[in-house]
């Protein structure tokens, strides 16, 4: 019964994860620098 509460949660905290990741690269930050050209040295496009 642990275990499929463990794994419960750990399937929704990847869903939270990738939730999270594809609105991000959806408002068009970048996954590498998160889109502040400042904080990266100016790589960005």
């Amino acid at each position: 019964m642990a275990t499929l509460i463990v794994g419960v949660i750990l399937i929704g905290m990847i869903a939270l994860i990738l939730r999270s990741m594809i609105r991000d690269k959806k408002n068009g930050k970048s996954l590498q620098c998160g889109g502040d050209c400042g904080k990266c040295g100016g790589h960005c496009h």
